[in-house]
């Protein structure tokens, strides 16, 4: 494997390189930077492999956000988060004792782990507040704007230098998020915002998962991830709680399983192939969606829906498919 990043933050020829890169960073580690030469003696069918198990998860990601849709129609979504995440938990602990032992009992970097968990919860939350009046396919479209917020968010918080052509694919991703959410001249609907909102929350789950990745597997990261989301959704129960029917406790039943076994799935891909491979197959949720909308929800988008998450797709995939381009990880989704 090539060097990733040059020593004192060289400028190269993808989106940006940091020098706190390190040149072995594994394909999990949330985000990667990718050299040209990088990881391409993997087998044809291996990636292929790779984008099939990738898919699959991403269309029970897309399935876990239409159940969140139904249940937030009915439950509040803190309440909906606690339970998530809690069942998300509970699944994902017997697989990290079996690859760690207790040492899942001892986690590395607990401040992050926290912050980690506020941005899951919150983005969780945010999302169900407003998908409940949101076309279902739209929101999940506009939560891709978390790629470009993430490039934003990467000159400033990881000081790293962002070439044109990345600059052209978020221009690209804002200008597609604006056409799905449509502002009229009143103004910006508050619920298209908890969407956006989502996606910023999607973005610094992302950053973090760059600093947790380097020393954590996935799994640890899952973990600990979900029990801190689901200690802090705890807090507001004494607010929110009012007791599930049998019919809600199927759907957050499900939801809790969709989660973990499309997350574990999202590893075992990123693990069989380079993210660049991947990166781009990633918006295939954004399709999976809109089928799932038409056959729960009874919706299709318009024409203006349509270009935006065209230009959506169209822009992330220009920003992941560029050699040197930041590469990201699907971690855990709202």
């Amino acid at each position: 494997m090539v060097d990733i990043c040059r020593p004192k933050s060289k400028r190269r020829s993808g989106v940006f390189c940091s020098e706190d890169s390190p040149a072995n960073i594994k394909p999990s580690s949330g985000l990667i930077l990718s050299s040209d030469n990088q990881q391409m003696d993997v087998p044809v069918p291996r990636q292929h492999k790779a984008v099939l198990v990738m898919v699959f998860a991403l269309c029970l990601a897309a399935l876990s956000a239409a159940f969140m849709k139904l249940l937030a129609d009915t439950m509040s979504p803190p309440l909906i988060s606690f339970f998530r995440f809690a069942g998300y938990f509970l699944l994902l602990l017997p697989l990290a004792f079996i690859r760690h032992g207790w040492r899942v009992l001892r986690p590395q970097r607990p401040v992050v782990q926290i912050i980690r968990g506020l941005t899951l919860a919150l983005g969780n939350m945010a999302f169900m507040y407003g998908v409940q009046h949101v076309d279902y396919a739209n929101a999940v479209a506009i939560v891709y704007v978390y790629p470009f917020i993430m490039i934003i968010l990467s000159i400033w918080v990881l000081n790293e230098s962002v070439s044109p052509k990345a600059w052209l694919g978020v221009f690209g991703g804002f200008c597609g998020v604006v056409l799905v959410m449509r502002p009229d001249v009143s103004g910006i609907d508050l619920n298209g915002l908890f969407i956006v909102f989502t996606g910023l929350m999607v973005a610094i789950q992302m950053l973090l998962n760059r600093k947790l990745g380097v020393i954590m597997d996935p799994i640890m990261v899952a973990v600990w991830g979900s029990l801190t989301a689901t200690v802090l959704s705890g807090f507001t129960l004494p607010f929110f709680w009012d007791m599930p029917t049998h019919s809600e406790m199927m759907l957050i039943a499900g939801l809790a399983v969709m989660t973990a076994v499309s997350q574990t799935l999202m590893i075992v891909a990123m693990s069989l192939a380079p993210a660049e491979r991947i990166a781009p197959f990633t918006y295939f949720e954004i399709v999976a969606a809109v089928i799932i909308g038409l056959v729960l929800f009874g919706t299709v988008p318009d024409t203006i829906s349509w270009m935006g998450m065209g230009l959506i797709v169209a822009s992330g995939i220009l920003v992941t498919s560029m050699p040197g381009a930041l590469r990201l990880r699907r971690g855990e989704k709202i």
